[in-house]
Parts: C-alpha cells; sequence; structure tokens
C-alpha cells in the first residue's frame, strides 16, 4: 500500500476532550474519528486493525468448531418482554416505535434473538450441543459516553451462545468458550486475566471476566500475588483479620448523639473503635424492607447484597423513606425492635461482636452495648462487604492486591434462565420435555483494541502487538527525488508485500513528518531507506527501540524473521 493513496489524517494534537491515551493516539494516527458523542467510524488505519482482530476471532472460533452468523440490528420489544428483560435493561436500551406504533429497539445484546430461533428449530437431544456466534455492531445510550472506543453508544463486539442438553456439554462449552477466548487475547496481544465476576442483567449465577490491566481501567481487580485468587471488586472476597474477644453482656444504654453524622465522629464522640460500631442501612428490594447491618469500619458491596437477595431492584432508602418507616433520619436507624423490617441481614463482621453501638431508630439518639440474640435477631448472616486491598485472599490468605483494568470479555452460565421464559425446549433421550441450557460469551472488539493501545503505548505512539498491527512492515523513503533510493524501496516494497503487510511512505514530505506518522501507524518493523541505499544498506527499527539498527538487505529477511517469527 503505497501511503501517497492511503487517506490518514494524523494531527499534531489530540482534542482537548481526549483523556485517554488510546483516544488521543487513535485520533491523532487517523484511526478513528467522531461522528457524534460515543459514535465513531473507523478510517482505514482503524479498519484494517479491526478486521485482523475479527479474523483471529474467526479462526479460533473455528477452532472449537462454532459458526458464524449475523443477526438483525433492529429487534422487537416483543422478544425483550418475553425475557422479562425490557423493564429491567433501564434508559441505555435505544427504543423507537415504527410507523404502525409497534415498540422496537436496537440491540444491546442477542440472548432473547438467539434463543428464540432455537426454540423454533431445535427440538431434540441428538442436535446439541451446539453454538453460533457473530461479530456486530451493538447499541446501549451511554449517560457519559468518553475515552474513545472504552464506552461508547455503539460499539462492535463478538457475542456467541451456546445449546445444551446437560450441565455436562454447558460445562465442557464454557471451558471451549474460555480457552478461545485466551487464544484470541494471547493473539492480539492483550494481557487479560480472567476473574470471578457479577453476571448483572445478563441472568444466570456463574460468570468470568476478562479483564486487560490498565491505567485508565474502569474496574478494580483483586488478586493476589500467586494469581491463585482474581475476582472484579463487585465479586472479591476476604478474609477479616478483626477479632474482638467475648465479654459479658453490659446493660444497654441509649445515648444522644446530636451531630455525629459520620462513623469517624460518632467513634471520637463515644471512645469507642469502628469496629465497635454497627452500622445499619434500610435497603428497598422490591417490595420488601430489608435492613442490613456490618460493622462501622467496613461498607456494604450493593451487588453482592443484591444477589443474597435475588430482587429486581434494590437500592438504599431514600431520607423521606426512612423517616416515614423508621421515624428516624439517616444515621440513627438500628436493629432493636425494628418491627418495620421484613428482613435483617448482617454482614459476616457483626457475628461475633459484643457489647457494640447501633442506631436506636430516634434521630441523634444511638444505643450502646447492643448484643445479638438478647436484644434483636438477625434473620441471616453473609459476606455482604466490599474487599479492601491487603487484606488476605479466601484461597491462599496472601494480601489482595488491587488493579485498575478494563473488561474487555465476558462469558456466562446462563442456564436455563432464557430458554424456560421463551419456550425453547426438546426432548431427551426419554422423551421428556426439557428447557435447553444455555451459554453467552463476549468480546468488546473496538474495547479490545483500546486495551491493546493502552498495554502498549510508547513515548511517541503505539507498538503494535503483530497480529493485528495495520501494517507488518513500514518502508520510509527520505528522498523522493533520489532514484537509488526509489529503486531499492520498490524493489523491497515488491518483495516484502509477498509475505507481509507492507505500507511504503513515498510522499514526498519532510523526514520529521515521515517518522512522526510512523511513530503513529506503530508497525512491528520499520525500514529506512536513505543516504546509504547505493550500498544496498538500510535502517531498521522497532517501536520499542531507542535508536534505528543499519543492516544489509540481505540480511533483512532474516531480521524481520527473527523479530516477529
Amino acid at each position: 500500500m503505497r501511503q501517497s493513496k492511503f487517506f490518514m489524517p494524523t494531527l499534531k494534537e489530540a482534542p482537548a476532550d481526549a483523556v485517554a491515551e488510546s483516544h488521543k493516539l487513535m485520533i491523532r494516527g487517523g484511526y478513528i474519528r467522531q461522528v457524534t458523542a460515543g459514535v465513531y467510524a473507523y478510517l482505514p488505519l482503524g479498519y484494517r486493525v479491526l478486521r485482523k482482530a475479527e479474523r483471529i476471532m474467526e479462526e479460533e472460533m473455528d477452532k472449537i468448531n462454532v459458526p458464524e452468523m449475523l443477526m438483525p440490528h433492529f429487534l422487537p420489544a416483543s422478544l425483550w418482554e418475553e425475557s422479562g428483560r425490557l423493564p429491567k435493561y433501564g434508559p441505555e436500551m435505544f427504543r423507537l416505535k415504527d410507523r404502525h406504533d409497534r415498540e422496537s429497539l436496537l440491540g444491546p445484546t442477542h440472548e432473547e434473538t438467539f434463543t428464540e430461533i432455537i426454540a423454533k428449530n431445535l427440538k431434540s437431544y441428538k442436535q446439541m450441543p451446539i453454538s453460533l456466534y457473530q461479530i456486530q455492531t451493538k447499541f446501549r445510550d451511554e449517560n457519559r459516553p468518553r475515552f474513545g472506543l472504552l464506552r461508547g453508544r455503539e460499539f462492535i463486539m463478538l457475542d456467541a451462545y451456546s445449546f445444551a442438553s446437560t450441565r455436562e456439554q454447558l460445562d465442557q462449552q464454557f471451558d471451549d468458550e474460555k480457552q478461545a477466548f485466551k487464544n484470541i487475547f494471547r493473539r492480539a496481544g492483550v494481557d487479560v486475566r480472567p476473574v470471578i465476576a457479577d453476571s448483572g442483567t445478563m441472568g444466570g449465577k456463574n460468570s468470568t471476566e476478562f479483564q486487560a490491566p490498565a491505567a485508565i481501567g474502569e474496574d478494580t481487580i483483586a488478586t493476589n500475588e500467586k494469581g491463585t485468587y482474581a475476582a472484579n471488586l463487585e465479586m472479591a472476597q476476604s478474609i477479616d483479620t478483626f477479632k474482638q474477644e467475648p465479654e459479658d453482656p453490659k446493660e444497654l444504654n441509649k445515648v444522644a448523639t446530636t451531630g455525629m453524622d459520620s462513623i469517624e465522629k460518632l467513634a471520637e464522640f463515644l471512645h469507642v473503635p469502628a469496629t465497635r460500631i454497627v452500622k445499619s442501612i434500610l435497603f428497598i428490594a422490591d417490595d420488601q424492607k430489608v435492613l442490613v447491618l456490618i460493622r462501622g469500619d467496613k461498607e456494604i458491596n450493593e451487588v453482592k447484597l443484591g444477589h443474597i437477595l435475588d430482587a429486581d431492584e434494590v437500592r438504599a432508602a431514600t431520607p423521606e423513606e426512612l423517616i416515614e418507616i423508621t421515624g428516624s433520619a439517616k444515621g440513627a436507624v438500628g436493629p432493636i425492635n425494628a418491627d418495620w423490617a421484613d428482613k435483617i441481614i448482617a454482614d459476616e463482621t457483626v457475628r461475633n461482636l459484643y457489647n457494640f453501638v447501633v442506631g436506636a431508630n430516634e434521630t441523634d439518639y444511638q444505643f450502646e452495648n447492643a448484643n445479638l440474640d438478647r436484644d434483636f435477631k438477625v434473620d441471616e448472616f453473609a459476606d455482604i462487604r466490599t474487599a479492601n486491598e491487603g487484606e488476605p485472599d479466601p484461597v491462599d490468605q496472601l494480601p489482595l492486591q488491587f488493579t485498575t483494568s478494563i473488561e474487555v470479555g465476558h462469558i456466562f452460565k446462563l442456564g436455563t434462565y432464557y430458554t424456560t421464559t421463551m419456550g425453547a425446549d426438546f426432548l431427551d433421550q426419554n422423551g421428556k420435555t426439557q428447557p435447553v441450557i444455555m451459554g453467552s460469551y463476549g468480546i468488546g472488539v473496538t474495547r479490545m483494541l483500546s486495551a491493546a493501545v493502552e498495554q502498549h503505548l510508547t513515548e511517541n505512539g503505539i507498538a503494535w502487538p503483530r497480529e493485528i498491527a495495520p501494517f507488518t512492515v513500514h518502508l520510509i523513503q527520505m528522498k523522493m527525488k533520489d532514484e537509488t533510493q526509489t529503486n531499492l524501496a520498490e524493489k523491497l516494497e515488491k518483495e516484502l508485500s509477498a509475505k507481509y503487510d507492507v505500507l511504503y511512505d513515498d510522499r514526498n514530505v519532510r523526514p520529521g513528518v515521515k517518522f512522526n506518522d510512523a511513530d503513529l501507524v506503530g508497525a512491528p518493523i520499520r525500514i529506512t531507506i536513505g543516504r546509504d541505499a547505493s550500498e544496498n544498506i538500510v535502517e531498521v527499527k522497532q517501536p520499542t527501540d531507542d535508536k534505528a539498527t543499519k543492516i544489509s538487505v540481505e540480511e533483512l529477511e532474516a531480521y524481520i524473521a527473527n523479530k516477529i517469527g
């Protein structure tokens, strides 16, 4: 490819609103251009990277015998009503109506659509296990699209779906997809950590995220130094090392605590550590009033709580609801005489406390010397707290290490979450009707590209991993009017193009412009044809090299093979 004919509008400076390095470089390098907030056009350079990533995915899915297909973007809302997800998905869904007033949507994901097709076309256990996938544009109306391709309103995604007649088949499909995803990320040069994750609105209880460590990441993962434990912070567990020695129960005492609007202030006022205080927070879970207790030095993890309550909506009560339900303001709510609560759930950190402080259900008052069972009872104990960095992990009891990261993939064991509600049944070998067992597997293709840039930054540009680099070799001719340089450059272009993707910079521009653009192209091999062309000498350089090296043209083939294989 001749660079003089290649549309690559580079910029010296990134837009002022670009924060992520990947966003800055992909704009400056002419990979993408914003069309509207959260929506991007993929220019030739960016599209080459995108297609190479998609080809890797196609090859790895072929290896596990998963065929590709394509679903529509435009979907009937009735499918989502059938699955029960339409009211749950929220404002991120793009909804629209046609001229006949029929409600439709732009697909944010395609579980329902695949399930409907399977329900109509798969009737026997003999047709399973089977999996299908697509690489397709998805739409989500992000409230604050940002960071370029990392959080957009239109993005490209690989989504695969598996269908099985037994749990054993599902387990094998899940393992196959997990290995295929690992292969995809490895070949794309993206360092990932498979971690325990929350299934969110997808359904099912068993899911794994693929997280790519990066400074700009919006997620936090908790791992240990051995790599034997890894979880998204939403689901991370840790061992609580605090132990209180048993004490004889003391007399319950109500004390005024006016103005003590934080645990820190309350602890100082009462001359007790935060570990002697139990926070009580009222949550509304669908139509239930649930009082949640946790030790004062810990925080409630609402994702874990949501799993325990298994409700469609879980939220903290508003200040107005607190007054109406409990008769007290925030900070004064407590479990003693909390007859208004439908259920009381306590974190494990509360189980072995003695003579602690709780709200008195009266504004500006607390109870001292509260004790479990004597003063109140708990309906359920569970791990509902947010893990802290440095706490022992639950596997090897090593300190948890926190890392910011980008979610680039997510796989789920959905079970019969969709198939039961949407009537995707089959006849088993005994002639009995059973629901199909599903799995769902997704990679954010465009997000993965941004993660690759974030992980392969150089001082002046990008060092693309070999398999997704827009060009493998970048030929740069210094003087276009030098016939010797032109002859050598054209000879190398012809020879190398037989094996590699070659970009030949044949533009009549200053060397500084060529080198600056080359840093943004980030090809694994840069070959500069300059003043030594008459001696069949060129300069070679990789993006991470400090300086170029002179070698003979005869050595070039071996050099490239050694560097990139």
